[in-house]
């Protein structure tokens, strides 16, 4: 059936509730609104203003909240509004949320999923346009997801909740209305394992999460002239599936990485180093970046060209053909 990414998202969030009544949601909004994607919507209605808690306008307390419920025994799914709202409650998350499991020595464990929208694409300014999630992967003892797909948004959202670990659930916002099929029949899902989306020898495309169909059209333009690009679906940030990356470069002999997210410190220079640690002498080309620029997130009509495209990547995939 298809099925827009964010009714995925509720869909998961509805059969988790109903599964396990220790699954609990805040965030702003969350309740009779339905959040401001909707992705709550229907949930306070069906379970309740005690399992599904519109909070007061505070990162800090929802996260705080949660930890607090976590450590009682209960599974707390926090939704941040937008992806620039996180920062008041990084003290939460970095110096409790992550280390508490490490702190407690394996006694106690947090299963927080935070979700957050995360990205550019929407015609919205900055603190709404964000991409935070390096930040979070460097962080040791948190799992950072992004699915790109709506049954990889159902799959990985339930298997989050079911887990044990805090988890960064980043959820690409001009995704949120992109219809894919989603099976009524229970799909195996691996939050720790990329996804091959499209195979080929000539090639190997990394990206997630929003950029996904760009690099799956930018696969079918080279197609045409006969070069089959590999494109390779992350879907975890940390831990990173580099194994699968690195065997694929061993077939390809060339790779291209692209994220929305700033290039300096981002999760391409990450990706890139552990595949030349691993596949040097298989390269036949320099490992190249698409990414957004290293400059604040400029105004709503300069944002497509900020944002990686399909001419972007194009023109990188041609670059380290040239080689």
């Amino acid at each position: 059936m298809s099925t827009a990414l964010a009714h995925a998202l509720n869909a998961s969030l509805r059969d988790a509730m109903r599964d396990d009544e220790k699954v609990l949601l805040i965030g702003e909004d969350i309740g009779q609104l339905g959040g401001v994607f909707r992705v709550t919507e229907g949930l306070q209605q069906e379970f309740g203003d005690l399992r599904v808690v519109s909070s007061p306008l505070g990162e800090a307390g929802i996260v705080g909240a949660a930890i607090g419920l976590a450590m009682a025994g209960y599974r707390p799914v926090c939704e941040i509004q937008f992806d620039g709202f996180v920062f008041p409650a990084m003290n939460q998350i970095v110096t409790q949320l992550a280390k508490y499991r490490h702190r407690s020595e394996g006694k106690v464990s947090l299963p927080v999923v935070i979700r957050i929208p995360v990205g550019g694409g929407i015609g919205a300014i900055e603190h709404h346009s964000e991409s935070p999630e390096a930040y979070f992967a460097h962080t040791a003892g948190l799992r950072v997801v992004c699915p790109s797909n709506s049954q990889e948004a159902y799959e990985m959202l339930g298997e989050a909740i079911r887990g044990n670990d805090p988890v960064i659930f980043l959820e690409p916002k001009r995704s949120y209305w992109a219809k894919s099929e989603l099976s009524a029949e229970p799909v195996a899902s691996d939050l720790n394992s990329a996804r091959i989306v499209r195979p080929g020898a000539d090639l190997t495309l990394v990206t997630y999460g929003a950029l996904v169909p760009a690099a799956l059209k930018t696969a079918e333009a080279f197609a045409a002239e006969g070069r089959e690009l590999e494109v390779i679906d992350l879907r975890s940030l940390s831990p990173i599936d580099d194994a699968t990356v690195v065997a694929s470069v061993r077939r390809t002999g060339r790779l291209v990485i692209a994220h929305e997210a700033s290039q300096s410190g981002g999760i391409g220079g990450e990706l890139a180093t552990r595949v030349q640690e691993q596949a040097f002498y298989e390269l036949e080309a320099p490992i190249l970046r698409v990414t957004g620029y290293d400059t604040p997130y400029p105004a709503s009509k300069l944002e497509h060209d900020w944002l990686p495209n399909v001419d972007r990547l194009i023109d990188a995939c041609d670059r380290s053909f040239s080689h």
